[in-house]
């Protein structure tokens, strides 16, 4: 048997598919398959476009190994024409695959069943949106269309230091919901005119991530680097002296805006100054009982910013509102600085009463130890 094996796969590696399948169709007779010798055959009837046998095939390889990363790939190749059937074996091949480290042919393999999986999975979106076009449901219609289809997936709340149960995962809000959106956006000219005054002078910028020689360090990408930096105008809930006065405008502009006041933590407002060619890496923000809230005012083209399964371009002058305990990342593929004005908001689904518990239960948790 293993000399008929032999033969076989040396038939499979000139190409001769025919006698591949005749010498592993006898090891199968004989009782004497394994996994691999089905596998092959598998590869010589994929060849000889018998699918039939080689679904037969690879049914027996998948029921010894289930998780047969090559058998899942192959199986949704030779379920071509069934879009779902298909989409489920490259689905399972990639998440079995996720943190493995394939062969270059294997890595090749599981980039034809991205591709295949997108194309099917793009199929699926075309032909849910046509029927289902003039629903007029709204944007969360639309997306439960793309995550039903697998274009795109759903993102949760995942806040790194604090979770507020109950409130909803969304991803960006409308500004058109905030009453004092319009009249912020209204005041970009003149917060846009102190900040290009902060720029020409070069001082009060500091790197936007830096250490905590009390905590360990999570490894952040742009840690004490100046390609991310921040003009601090609230700091751990206090005007930072120096920079607070440059800006007479900016603050008034952010007076009375439901902004959190907790001693040692909020308000907390800044210039964010993102340099040319600098990405900011996926990441979640601490807590999930605030908006964190962008006001574009140098903004370059290339700028994005992704939330969830939702990425937008930057626009100067337009309020960006969304839940950073969502995972996040931004760009700033220009060839320029961008920088926003950003702040945190109250989410606005916490009544009065939420809001003055968690004030106390933040400062409660800031001042132990």
């Amino acid at each position: 048997m293993q000399h008929l094996a032999q033969q076989g796969l040396g038939a499979l590696q000139r190409g001769d598919f025919a006698a591949a399948r005749a010498a592993f169709e006898q090891v199968t007779a004989a009782g004497a398959s394994t996994p691999r010798l089905d596998l092959l055959l598998a590869h010589a009837t994929f060849a000889l476009k018998d699918m039939p046998a080689t679904i037969v095939a690879l049914d027996a390889v998948l029921a010894a190994e289930p998780r047969n990363i090559e058998a899942l790939m192959l199986r949704g190749d030779a379920a071509a024409g069934d879009d779902r059937a298909a989409s489920a074996y490259y689905n399972f091949a990639l998440t079995s695959a996720a943190g493995t480290n394939p062969s270059p042919a294997i890595a090749a393999r599981l980039a034809h069943a991205r591709a295949q999986l997108d194309a099917a999975n793009a199929r699926m979106l075309a032909h849910l949106r046509a029927t289902v076009a003039g629903s007029n449901a709204g944007p969360r219609f639309e997306e439960a269309v793309a995550i039903v289809a697998g274009v795109k997936q759903p993102y949760f709340q995942s806040p790194t230091s604090f979770f507020y149960p109950g409130l909803p995962h969304t991803q960006f809000f409308d500004p058109a919901d905030f009453p004092w959106a319009a009249a912020l956006e209204a005041q970009a000219p003149a917060i846009r005119a102190e900040l290009e005054a902060v720029l020409a002078s070069d001082t009060g910028l500091k790197p936007y991530v830096e250490a905590d020689p009390n905590r360990p360090s999570r490894g952040h990408d742009l840690m004490g680097d100046p390609n991310w930096s921040a003009f601090h105008l609230w700091e751990n809930g206090k005007p930072v002296p120096g920079n607070a006065d440059r800006c007479p405008a900016t603050m008034a502009a952010l007076a009375g805006l439901p902004i959190p006041r907790i001693a040692g933590r909020s308000p907390m407002a800044l210039f964010s100054v993102l340099e040319h060619g600098t990405h900011i890496a996926a990441h979640h923000g601490m807590i999930n009982t605030r908006c964190i809230v962008h006001l574009p005012l140098i903004v370059p083209p290339a700028c994005r910013l992704r939330v969830g399964n939702d990425t937008r371009a930057v626009e100067a002058g337009r309020l960006m509102i969304f839940d950073d305990s969502i995972e996040h990342e931004a760009w700033n593929d220009s060839a320029a600085t961008r920088v926003v004005l950003l702040f945190e908001v109250w989410r606005p689904e916490l009544s009065g009463g939420e809001r003055d518990a968690l004030t106390q239960l933040f400062e409660a948790i800031g001042s132990y130890g």
